[in-house]
């Protein structure tokens, strides 16, 4: 859930102008990777908005992972667009990504760049591109601030009269290793809801990463993590 999807919510905002619905996930992450993800929490609640205006959009979700004793961490990405074309779906996106943990703090990112944006007549099918500068700032000890890239896909589909809703991301972006090398962070995560009702729906998200979990065992070497989820959302 660590991102969510920005142009997706276009379908359900294109009349109202904005859109927000609440998420609960159960995470299985743990159960398959017991000692590579012996940490990880098992439930999440998501809450997200986009909001759109004359000058473009807002968006934001809020993470919290949650453990039967308290939160175990809060994770939030904010961003804004301007929209610079009438012409071209073009617009400028900056963004800020950080949060807080019961162990200290998630490290913090800015981003700017470009997005291009796009989406069918009815916008049953949606789709945006975003190509980022990223800033990584130091966090808490251990980090450093750093200069990186982000390249970001996000769609949304749906079909079926709308019973059933396809959407998801994949990132692309330059991170660093404990000993300092650089590698390529993989972060993609579909999901898959049947809608009941306008309102409720029923569905999945497969975190799918590379160089992204923290791998807990340290005889493991394994960076490459699929972790899926049973969810119910409510769209407000």
């Amino acid at each position: 859930m660590k991102k969510l999807m920005t142009i997706a919510l276009m379908a359900v905002a294109a009349l109202s102008a904005n859109a927000q619905n609440i998420q609960l996930h159960y995470d299985f992450g743990r159960n398959i990777y017991t000692g590579e993800e012996a940490g990880r929490s098992k439930v999440t609640v998501t809450l997200e908005q986009f909001k759109a205006d004359q000058w473009g959009s807002w968006y934001y979700f809020v993470d919290l992972d949650l453990s039967s004793h308290f939160t175990e961490s809060a994770y939030t990405e904010i961003s804004r667009e301007f929209n610079l074309s009438k012409n071209l779906p073009i617009a400028a996106h900056i963004e800020y990504d950080g949060g807080l943990s019961k162990s200290g703090s998630f490290q913090q990112a800015g981003l700017i760049g470009a997005a291009y944006n796009g989406h069918n007549a009815d916008f049953s099918k949606t789709w945006s591109v975003q190509l980022l500068y990223k800033q990584f700032f130091k966090s808490y000890d251990n980090t450093h601030s750093y200069a990186s890239a982000q390249l970001t896909g996000v769609w949304g589909l749906n079909f079926l009269d709308n019973k059933l809703s396809f959407a998801g991301f994949i990132d692309f972006w330059r991170g660093e290793k404990a000993n300092g090398h650089g590698c390529l962070v993989v972060l993609t995560e579909p999901q898959l809801w049947y809608n009941f009702t306008k309102h409720f729906s029923v569905g999945t998200e497969w975190e799918i990463s590379d160089n992204f979990v923290y791998n807990a065992d340290p005889t493991s070497d394994k960076t490459f993590f699929i972790n899926p989820t049973l969810a119910v959302k409510w769209n407000f």
